[in-house]
């Protein structure tokens, strides 16, 4: 068995509720840990193959027009550009997030006048560039390669997953999240027709991205995050009138081609997760620490139903602690017993995160997350 089905399997048996030989881990990095490994150890780092990770994710242009970034002014380190999405944003030196200055629909009227081009155009699997999800986060990143040359290098090595927002992730960075909320409410209509509007281009991209990668997908990610730190951005019961049938129809239709399924939703979004069971969901990701969950309790009432990806609390890794990091691995290792949890940061590795506590964090799940558990 190659490298990349041995890791195929453990996140199989993982997101499928089995003990395989041992518990599978996947993360994602912010920028500012990346520069610091790299000054500090090795220019050519790369942290999935460093710490042999068992998953990556590969996202293809998602924006709805496909085009280069339009420089609206730039100044030193700062920089302000116009996306695919329509949406105008200004990134500035080592900031941890960019700030959205406009957006391209300002009236509800104007949703049903956003144009899309085709979710299976070429150009956003076969055709570098800039597109706003992989360009615009904690860095601006300009003419990447095309996805399919992203993914290439990784296909003997590691699970290869795709990705796709669903429909709320992707509506608000066309008319801003504020808009997306009270639009919702005030033009219920619109706001509903604009939504299913987004649901079909994305079930069609997510289509296309499948058939474009020719069967070497493994799995595939779905963005959504519809909750913070104290719960739910809107009520539940709107979620699973409005945004629940698309979900289900991306999960319907990833599991027809076998792919894994994997849902990122930050925040509380307890509320939902009985949902996700009912959609079949493999795996939930992130699981925020500091929104109060915690993958050992929840497993209590999952185990079986839904596996769970994350949960590590960055703030401990931040901390820099050796007993706390090595108390946190071994607490959360517990959700594992059984199956169930892929070990990964409750968000992502952060700028605040050293080298040194990462890969004690690596260190010591490589030493206790072998399979029969003794913790």
């Amino acid at each position: 068995m190659g490298k990349n089905q041995e890791k195929i399997q453990r996140m199989r048996d993982a997101l499928a509720h089995r003990e395989g030989d041992r518990v599978p881990v996947g993360e994602f990095f912010w920028t500012g840990f990346l520069k610091q490994y790299r000054h500090k150890y090795d220019d050519d780092f790369d942290p999935y193959r460093h710490f042999d990770l068992d998953y990556i994710v590969v996202t293809p242009n998602m924006d709805p027009r496909i085009r280069q970034f339009e420089i609206i002014e730039q100044s030193g380190d700062e920089i302000v550009v116009k996306t695919g999405f329509g949406a105008t944003i200004r990134r500035k030196g080592d900031a941890p997030m960019p700030r959205y200055e406009a957006f391209s629909v300002n009236r509800p009227e104007e949703m049903a006048e956003v144009e899309f081009d085709s979710p299976a155009d070429p150009r956003r699997f076969q055709s570098g560039g800039d597109d706003q999800i992989n360009c615009v986060g904690d860095a601006l990143l300009r003419n990447l390669p095309p996805w399919n040359e992203r993914f290439e290098p990784y296909l003997d090595d590691f699970a290869v997953f795709g990705s796709v927002c669903e429909p709320f992730e992707f509506l608000w960075r066309i008319i801003g999240s504020e808009n997306a909320l009270y639009w919702m409410v005030t033009h219920e209509e619109l706001f509903n027709a604009f939504v299913d509007r987004v649901g079909a281009f994305l079930l069609d991209f997510t289509k296309a991205q499948i058939e474009a990668a020719g069967g070497r997908l493994s799995g595939m990610y779905v963005w959504g995050d519809v909750a913070y730190v104290n719960g739910m951005l809107f009520g539940a019961p709107r979620w699973r009138d409005v945004f629940k049938p698309h979900v289900k129809a991306l999960i319907d239709l990833c599991h027809q081609y076998d792919l894994m399924v994997i849902y990122h939703g930050c925040g509380d979004a307890r509320d939902i997760l009985d949902d996700m069971v009912e959609l079949k969901l493999d795996g939930y990701n992130p699981l925020e620490a500091k929104a109060g969950l915690d993958a050992v309790e929840l497993k209590k009432q999952y185990a079986g139903k839904l596996a769970f990806v994350g949960n590590l609390d960055v703030r401990v890794l931040e901390s820099g602690d050796p007993e706390k990091i090595r108390r946190e691995i071994r607490y959360k290792l517990q959700a594992a017993r059984g199956g169930g949890w892929v070990c990964q940061s409750d968000h992502s590795v952060s700028s605040q995160v050293s080298p040194e506590s990462y890969e004690l964090a690596i260190n010591t799940l490589r030493e206790l997350g072998n399979y029969p558990l003794e913790l």
